[in-house]
Parts: C-alpha cells; structure tokens; sequence
C-alpha cells in the first residue's frame, strides 16, 4: 500500500469479481427477450471471387425462417477510420476473403437459421486470389490508393552527426500474423424500441459503434443506443464494427422482433482483426564505442482484405522506436497491402510488437559484432525523462533506466550470458507503449472521456462511466480513484457503465488509454463532488456527514469530470500518431532451454519489470503484466494466423490454434517501476499493452545465447530452430528468416528537423 492512500497501491477485490465467480455476470450470449429470433451469417467459401446471384427462396420457404438479407440491403459504405470507409455489412459485387459474408438469416432457433444457410444458392465468378505481401507488391501500382497498395509513408527525422561509423548493419525479421482468441465469441442482439435502436454488444468502442451505427442506418446517433453487457475479453479484437452487428439491427427493424447473433470459434478466426503479418528491414549506423548514430526502418503490411485501423497500425510501425532510444537521425518507411485474407487490425500493441521485435533482435546483433554487452549497449543509448525524441513525442517520466537495472540484476545477466551451456540461453530486450492515444480517432476538441457521479436521496453514490471493461479492471480502477479522493469504501459507489444513452462519452478501450484518462477524469469528477458536498453540508466535516447534511438542501447532487490529453503535436503531417500524455517502458530477461537434437524451446523463466507510474491495484497490475508475458509467449512460440493455399484458414479452431497452457507458462518473477508520473491520476500510467512488447525479442535472443543460432521470423518454432543449425553447420549463417524484401514504391519522404519545425 503507498504510504498516505486507502486503496490505492492496495489490491481491493475488483467491482466485478463478484457477479463473475460466481457465474451472475450476463454476457451478450447470455441475453434474452421475448419474441427473439435467431441471427446467422452465410460466408464465402472462395477467397476472392465476383458475386453473380443470390437466390434465397428456397431458405425463405423453410418453416420457421422469419427473412433473409443481401448486400442490397445494406449498402452504405463504414469503416473504423474515417480514412478507410471501405466496408459494407454483407458484400456487394464481390467477395474479397474467405469467410465475408454474403448473406444473413434470421429464424426461431439457430438450427433452423443454420439450415436456411445451406439453402441459400449463391453463384460465384471465381478470381485469382492474392495471398502474400510479395504477390500484393507485384500488383500494385506506383501511388497509394492504386493496385493492392493501401498506404504507403516515409519519413526522415534529424540528421546524422559526423561521427565516422565503426558499424553499419542491416537485417531482415518477419512477423507472422496472429489473432486476439478472446474466450467470449462475438455477438450482438439487437431491439428496435419505437425509431429507437438498441444493440447490445461485445464491444470496446460503444460510442464510435453508435456512430457508424447511425450512419449505415442514415438516422441521428440519439436514436441509437449501444449496451455493452459484461465483456469476455478483447485484445483489440472487438473495436471495429462487425457485420452482424449490422445485421441484427436491419433484421430486427424489418421484422419487428429481436434478433440475436452469436458468432462460432471459426467465424471469429475468420473476422478476427488481428496482428498484420509484417516483413521489415532495419539497418543502424554505430560509434566504435556503441554510440546509435542512424537508424533507418522499413515494413511492409500484409493487411487483409479491408482498412479496419490498418493506416494506424502502419504509422505505428515507425512512431515509437524512438521513445526507448536516443535517435540522431531516424528514417522510417512502411507500406501496407491489401490482400485476399481477412482484415488485420488492431491486437494488443496495435502495430508496435513487430518492429520492436525487429529492432531489439538487430540490436543484440550490433552487440554481438561490436563485442559489447547487449545491456551497456543499450544503456548508452536511452532515452532520458521530460525529453523530447527525435520525431517530436515527448517523453515525460520514464523508468526505463530503472526497469533495465532490476531485470539484469535479477536474472544476473552479466555475468550469466553465455555461460549456461550449450542448450540454455538468456535474452534482454526492451519495449515501451503510450498511455491512450493523444488524438482521437474522430478529429475534435472534445474531452476524451468524462465521468459523472451522482449522490441521491438515499445516500447513494452512482458513477457513470462510458468506458468498457474488457477485463482488464477499468471499472474497479474508475471506481478506486473516486473513492481513494472521497474517502470512501469500494462498495459505497455503484457503477453504470458502458450505455450510451446513460454514461457520458468515452472514446473507448483502445491504445491503453482507460486508466490514464477515464482514471483523471473520474479523479476530477470525485473532486468537484467533494467540493460541492462541502460547500453545502459544511467544510470539515467527514465525507459522510456533510453528505447527508447536504442531501437534505438539495437532492440530488451531481458533480463531472472530464480529461482531454494535453496537445503535443509535432507540425508535420502524420504527426498524431504516436502522441500520447505518457509512456510506459518496460524491460524483459528470458530464460530459455533449446534442445539442439529436436529443436524445441522451452521459456524457463521471464525477469520482468515495468514502469506502471503508480499501481494503484497491486493485483490487477500484476495480472496485466502476466497476460501480456503470456500473450507475448504464444506470439514467440506457436501462434499464426495462416491460410492454404485456398485462402482457407489452418487452424480456426482452439484445438490447433496453439496458445500456451496454464502448465506451459514459465515462472515469473515481476517487478514494478513507480516514475509517478506527473499527468496521471495519482501518477498512474498503462500497463494494459506494453508488458508484452519485448517478450518476443528477449526470447528470440536467448535462443541465440543457447544454440548459436537466429530465428528472424515469428514463430520460434523447433523446424526453424533445427534448419537454422543444420545451416550453421553447413557452413552457412545459421539463420532462419526473410532474405528480400520486395520493391515499393515509397513517396518521397517527408524530412523533419528542428529548423523546419520552429519555421512551420
């Protein structure tokens, strides 16, 4: 407990702990109402193809269907991004991956609604389908926009000192898409009340899915409410809006009942949004002594079928590598593609794991060839607080220097590196994530998230807060900080959340944002209620007795708060992606053992530390960074999202989607790094994301520390590891992964210096 609190820096039992253990929570699936049909969606089978006719006579003559609806029904145009306005609800003139649907049926029970499916005639125009960053590369023309070209930026910050470098280098690494597998399946149900929508849904943006909501239907947002009933996790994975969102409400409008939809395992494989597949390049330039004078990164995006967040996700590829490093000069390059697969988007890190893999490997490569511990090396190199990097983020506090120095003197690593014997390794890497988003999604100068708490009659306090708990605790952490200012127990505030037509707005539970800005605003609201229960039941008083005194003057008594992020942009144009009020860092030792006879790695144990600001739940930090060590663990070692050659999915299935264990994970010894920070509620910032950043890269490393050996593309598998030793024993380099990158054509890059800033 931090010394001066009542609950922060303790580990309270959280808000919902309780209807969850004990089975009462209500997710979507879980919902009812009389009179409600049953939603299913007809997929394509072909990855791409033209859509010639659909024929759903024979599924609207089975008893029991109540009606059926095609692309025709459903024709505007949405998207996540305002930038990337590029889907329909059901296709229209053409399929563009296995499994978009085509169709969607409503019907008494979801065997009957299963079974129509299967009588709806579809005649497809099959195409060639386009399957790999290579072959979209091929296709695509020189501008942006054109081909399978989606986005394409180039950057180029500072300039190089005239230091002669001792060491230039430059690597190829891929990272092989994966997917959220949230235990909770998508579903939606929706009710039309009068002109009134309300969806109920597995949701983490309720407010920007009332938006486009509003905009497919060509209605005012007023009139459409989201509900987001208890949420079985996200990962980013339920951000965008989805198709049977869409089409629960279209068919509960038409037919005057409740339609609900719940997706299967293999739907959600299929409509996942998860982490792009990226092939990058990085190449630095070195001082004899280890100095970083130049770093210059390129990416290529395998970005599926549709936009979702994936112009985001590529100006991530380059926006944070600076916050761990100091930079001189540093030029970044990245291009996403559209292929025939399914959309990628946002997944835990949203397009940060991949070039923070790429980096922290290259740099324990530099290490190796300069002679230097990889640690000094990047001890040399860090980013300091309240600094400004060489692409204009600026830092405020940072426990990066602190993070680095418990793991290494935890795990030993000096003087264990390369001393283990043959077969067992360490790695060291490091990683760093933004506490939300400094600019919304929808550009305005609005708060991005207010809290209102209420004291009525009764002597109740209900707190409103628009924001989604997706099982990371926000709620508990929205409702700690009021009562922590109040000074008050946990129980004695009630909590509404998550209902637009009841909370006040919230952005959503996107780029780790929730604690830092939801945390100050319900702070601020806390403050302004305790001011006014003061002021009207006499100051001095305790909490409680000037409450009720003040109940009796005026009932009941309302107080807001609001956080809008402090506006921290550089002036050229892709600037805003990056900005953030703060930074997390963190910093992770691996521990491994790697069998040279069949291949096989087995992560022993991960020495973890990082700057979380202030805990102010103990215990949900604790578990936070655990879920991303583990999440980072089935990144490294056994997930990909992979297709035939068809454009069928592998493993759309929990059974071959290899996620580790319970049994399979390592034990884990975590430290957490309080820099306090300045902007944060009580000095608070994320942990919901960073934690699993440098787990892959440490791993990859210590896998070169056990056998000898590189493995540059995710994941780790023992085939990987056996043809790199077979290579290496061959004479060869004793590395598995890319060995070309494809051309692109990159506009010119858009050069920022100081000079130019200060004239702009």
């Amino acid at each position: 407990m931090a010394p001066g609190f009542r609950h922060v820096g303790r580990s309270p039992r959280k808000v919902d702990a309780w209807a969850k253990a004990t089975g009462r929570a209500k997710y979507t699936d879980d919902l009812t109402l009389p009179g409600m049909l049953h939603g299913r969606l007809l997929r394509s089978r072909h990855a791409h193809a033209e859509l010639v006719s659909i024929d759903a006579s024979a599924a609207l003559a089975l008893p029991g269907v109540r009606g059926v609806i095609t692309g025709k029904d459903l024709p505007a145009r949405y998207g996540i991004l305002p930038v990337s306005q590029d889907e329909a609800a059901l296709a229209q003139g053409r399929v563009r991956y296995v499994g978009e649907p085509v169709a969607a049926v409503a019907a008494d029970d979801e065997a009957t609604a299963q079974e129509a499916l299967e009588r709806i005639s579809v005649v497809y125009r099959v195409r060639p389908a386009c399957l790999t960053i290579d072959a979209a590369a091929s296709e695509s023309a020189p501008a942006e926009g054109e081909g399978r070209l989606h986005k394409a930026i180039s950057y180029e910050f500072g300039s190089r000192p005239a230091d002669a470098p001792a060491l230039e280098r430059s690597d190829l690494f891929f990272y092989e898409g994966n997917t959220h597998l949230p235990l909770e399946e998508h579903a939606a149900l929706a009710v039309w009340e009068g002109e009134t929508l309300i969806l109920r849904c597995s949701s983490q943006t309720p407010f920007h899915l009332r938006q486009i909501v509003a905009k497919v239907f060509g209605m005012p947002e007023e009139r459409v409410r989201v509900i987001v009933p208890s949420l079985g996790g996200g990962f980013g994975g339920k951000l965008d809006p989805f198709s049977h969102d869409l089409c629960a409400a279209e068919l509960a409008r038409r037919l005057g009942r409740p339609v609900k939809f719940a997706l299967t395992r293999e739907e959600v494989f299929y409509c996942h949004r998860g982490r792009h597949p990226s092939l990058m390049r990085v190449a630095s330039a070195w001082t004899k002594d280890g100095r970083l004078l130049d770093l210059d990164f390129e990416a290529c995006l395998d970005g599926g079928a549709y936009g979702s967040f994936g112009v985001v996700c590529t100006y991530y590829h380059g926006a944070l590598q600076p916050t761990t490093y100091k930079l001189p000069r540093y030029a970044f390059r990245a291009a996403r593609f559209t292929t025939n697969k399914p959309p990628c988007g946002p997944k835990r890190g949203h397009g940060i794991p991949q070039p923070r893999f790429a980096l922290e490997v290259h740099l324990d490569k530099v290490a190796v060839e300069l002679g230097v511990d990889p640690i000094d090396l990047r001890l040399k190199n860090l980013t300091d607080p309240d600094s400004v990097t060489v692409n204009k983020l600026k830092l405020g506090s940072n426990g990066l220097r602190a993070c680095v120095g418990e793991v290494a003197r935890a795990s030993d690593f000096r003087r264990r590196r390369g001393r283990l014997g043959r077969g067992r390794g360490l790695g060291f890497a490091l990683g760093s994530y933004l506490s939300g988003a400094g600019v919304p999604i929808y550009w305005n100068d609005g708060p991005h998230s207010r809290i209102r708490i209420e004291a009525t009659l009764d002597g109740r306090l209900t707190l409103y807060s628009g924001a989604t708990d997706i099982g990371q605790g926000s709620d508990t952490v929205v409702v700690t900080v009021a009562a922590e200012v109040l000074g008050l127990p946990l129980e004695r505030i009630r909590l509404v959340a998550a209902d637009t037509a009841l909370t006040p707005l919230d952005l959503g539970s996107y780029s780790s944002r929730v604690t830092f800005m939801a945390g100050n605003a319900a702070k601020q609201a806390a403050e302004n209620l305790k001011a006014e229960v003061e002021r009207l039941g006499g100051a001095g008083k305790p909490f409680e007795a000037a409450l009720r005194a003040a109940l009796k003057k005026r009932a009941p008594i309302e107080a807001w708060g609001a956080y809008t992020p402090p506006k921290r942009l550089g002036k050229f144009k892709g600037a805003g992606v990056g900005v953030s009020p703060a930074y997390s860092f963190s910093a992770c030792v691996a521990e491994v053992s790697c069998d040279p006879e069949t291949g096989r790695v087995s992560v022993e144990k991960i020495h973890f530390a990082h700057d979380i600001g202030r805990a102010l739940n103990r215990a949900s930090v604790l578990g936070q960074v655990e879920g991303g060590i583990h999440m980072g663990l089935g990144e490294a070692l056994t997930e990909e999202q992979t297709y035939h050659a068809n454009g069928l999915h592998r493993r759309p299935s929990m059974l071959d989607y290899k996620v580790p264990g319970i049994f399979e994970m390592p034990e884990l010894d975590i430290r957490l790094v309080e820099s306090q920070d300045a902007g944060g509620p009580y000095g608070a910032k994320e942990v919901g994301q960073g934690p699993l950043i440098p787990v892959v890269p440490a791993i990859a490393n210590a896998i070169y520390d056990a056998v000898g050996v590189r493995i540059d593309s995710t994941p780790f598998t023992a085939e990987k590891v056996l043809a790199a030793l077979d290579a290496k024993a061959r004479g060869g380099a004793g590395r598995v992964g890319p060995e070309r990158l494809p051309d692109v054509p990159f506009p010119e890059p858009i050069r920022v210096t100081d000079e130019l800033e200060a004239a702009a």
